[in-house]
């Protein structure tokens, strides 16, 4: 079955009754947990941003507290869990800003969680690439929020 253009489901949902459409948002929340965690963000959380945010840091940090540091694999089987929930978070949210602050918050708590990232490859190319998408994520955003954000990400940096 190939799958329709996202217009052509814009117009078809627009010709569609109010029960239907509350059938279907319901029947596609049923079939994936996905699609239910995003709708709940979507009616609960979108407008506010900055608790959602909060929400997210402090679901990171439980997660952070049940690592497993007694051997560098359950390590970073438990970062890369830990990282895949929080892109999902910041794919929910849509903005860079969040999708900066989470990052930032991520690498504060791997550099902080006292695992050597520095001596395993996969967990140092890891630490890295999230620091290269956090600079971009910051390259778009206004300056001042730019300053702040910078600030908060300088002492991540080696050596920093």
């Amino acid at each position: 079955m190939k799958a329709a253009t996202i217009q052509e489901i814009k117009q078809e949902l627009q010709a569609l009754p109010h029960h239907e459409l509350v059938e279907l948002t319901l029947k596609l929340a049923r079939s994936k947990k996905e699609n239910k965690e995003l709708l709940t963000f979507l009616l609960f959380e979108a407008h506010d941003i900055a608790g959602y945010i909060e929400g997210v840091k402090k679901e990171m940090e439980a997660a952070f507290l049940e690592i497993n540091v007694s051997h560098v694999y359950f390590a970073k089987k438990t970062i890369r869990k830990v990282l895949r929930i929080t892109n999902k978070y910041i794919r929910f949210s849509g903005s860079k800003q969040a999708e900066a602050e989470l990052l930032i918050h991520f690498c504060r708590l791997v550099k902080d969680s006292g695992i050597k990232i520095d001596k395993n490859p996969a967990l140092n190319n890891l630490y890295q690439n999230q620091l290269k998408k956090i600079g971009k994520a910051i390259d778009t955003l206004h300056e001042d929020i730019q300053y702040d954000l910078n600030k908060l990400l300088a002492p991540l940096f080696p050596g920093g």
